[in-house]
């Protein structure tokens, strides 16, 4: 069987560069070592977190801040064997959606581990498939420490973290990036006692350091507690509790999620066979080509943020690439996003990333607590924070920390994707009374021009 484009990897990035080169008139086969598609994402990543962040977000409101709304709810309880039904439901529902979108645009799915024999050959379950072009798009894998290797049942990456039969009382999280506040937040909710432990001297040390600071500060008011600076350096382990070693202190806790980052999955891809470097991420030049020419690579794999939707921008380019088309991936117009109460989004960069780069910056911040909206909400954490080049006035950076950021921040990419000027979202007029006015008020606050500030 021979196909113009075989890609390795079912996620956000590989599942999406299949349709677009199935658009785009090509004959595409998929191949996963799942039989579910949509990858690391879709089955034990981003969607099945943020239907427990959803959920738990709703519990933690009922018995925390319903009074303040006039509303009596009497005691709040919850049956986490059905909050884990739901999530599954969700996943399955969007397996099926992608399998759905495989028959409309007539790819090929094979489900098995994928191995390349040489730059046209892919070999699966024993079946050779030839390929005129090659995508590679099998995302990442947690990193682990080696003293504490994963079991997924008490010592857990984020994949144990979303199926655990219980809540444990005590969970020890080490790393306070992404992955970790998320699900720390997750489970501090519902009632264990969560503490991070941090190597570096802030969490989530790649956000602005006024949005870090503040989303510490929040954190801790709901009851998570951060050791920074702090170094794991050794752990105990009883069939009774988990003792993480942190300098002199001794932490004790039933399950520990090691949140330390992710690494590129090459395992057993063959990379060998064809002369790719297999340590660390992959080499490709500015058309995503490897040393390899009809070979690519998109995701996880290559450098940059793993992220979602940057896969899929990249999977929807290099499809376009394939085709003869000159597209561009503006990574500067990225966002990130935290799906923490209340939420993060950032794009584009810092304030202190920009000064590195030599450029001269003004900034602009406004505070929820007095946005109209987000009084009317009760929503008041957080503020936003704009970026701009002080010379031609280009916004760098926009950085939000509250209520709905994850939507919000459209506009900030939007306004970065097309190099828009602070006042130029400034004299956008937004509907009142929104939460996307603190983006307007922000960006007049560059100019030191806020109307409500």
């Amino acid at each position: 069987m021979t196909f113009d484009v075989v890609v390795i990897g079912s996620g956000p990035g590989g599942y999406v560069a299949a349709i677009r080169a199935a658009q785009l008139g090509m004959k595409v086969a998929c191949v996963d070592k799942r039989k579910e598609l949509g990858g690391t994402c879709l089955n034990i990543g981003c969607i099945p977190s943020k239907a427990l962040l959803h959920t738990t977000e709703l519990y933690w409101k009922m018995v925390h801040e319903a009074e303040q709304y006039g509303l009596k709810t009497g005691p709040c309880s919850y049956a986490f064997p059905e909050i884990m039904t739901r999530k599954q439901k969700i996943v399955t529902s969007f397996n099926e959606g992608i399998a759905a979108l495989f028959k409309k645009n007539k790819i090929t799915f094979f489900p098995g581990t994928a191995k390349l024999i040489s730059p046209t050959k892919v070999q699966v379950a024993g079946e050779q498939i030839e390929a005129k072009n090659i995508i590679l798009a099998t995302g990442s894998e947690p990193s682990s420490l080696p003293f504490l290797p994963f079991d997924e049942k008490r010592i857990v990456s984020s994949t144990g973290a979303l199926s655990l039969p219980q809540v444990p009382k005590n969970l020890l999280v080490i790393g306070a990036g992404v992955i970790g506040v998320e699900l720390g937040s997750v489970y501090s909710r519902l009632g264990s006692k969560v503490q991070f432990v941090e190597f570096l001297d802030r969490i989530c040390p790649t956000l602005d350091a006024s949005i870090s600071q503040e989303l510490q500060k929040i954190l801790t008011q709901q009851g998570m507690s951060f050791r920074l600076s702090s170094k794991v350096t050794g752990a105990d382990l009883s069939p009774q509790e988990i003792v993480l070693r942190v300098g002199d202190e001794q932490l004790r806790g039933d399950v520990v999620l090691v949140a330390i980052g992710r690494k590129p999955y090459t395992q057993n891809l063959g990379l060998e066979n064809v002369g790719i470097n297999a340590k660390g991420a992959i080499a490709v030049d500015n058309r995503f080509r490897t040393s390899v020419p009809n070979i690519y690579a998109i995701g996880d794999l290559i450098d940059g943020p793993m992220l979602a939707h940057k896969a899929s921008e990249e999977g929807i380019a290099v499809a376009e690439i394939i085709a003869g088309q000159n597209p561009a991936v503006n990574y500067l117009a990225i966002p990130n996003v935290i799906y923490t109460y209340p939420e993060v989004a950032a794009v584009g960069l810092t304030e202190a990333e920009a000064q590195n780069f030599g450029l001269k910056v003004n900034a602009g911040m406004f505070p929820f607590k007095i946005n109209s909206r987000a009084k009317c909400t009760g929503e008041e954490a957080g503020f936003v924070k704009i970026v701009s080049d002080s010379v031609t006035d280009r916004i760098l950076g926009v950085h939000i920390l509250g209520a709905h950021a994850s939507e919000l921040i459209a506009e900030g990419v939007l306004a970065i994707q097309n190099g828009l000027t602070t006042l130029q979202l400034a004299h956008t007029p937004h509907a009142h009374p929104t939460l996307s006015e603190a983006l307007k008020e922000a960006a007049l606050g560059v100019h030191h021009r806020a109307i409500h500030r």
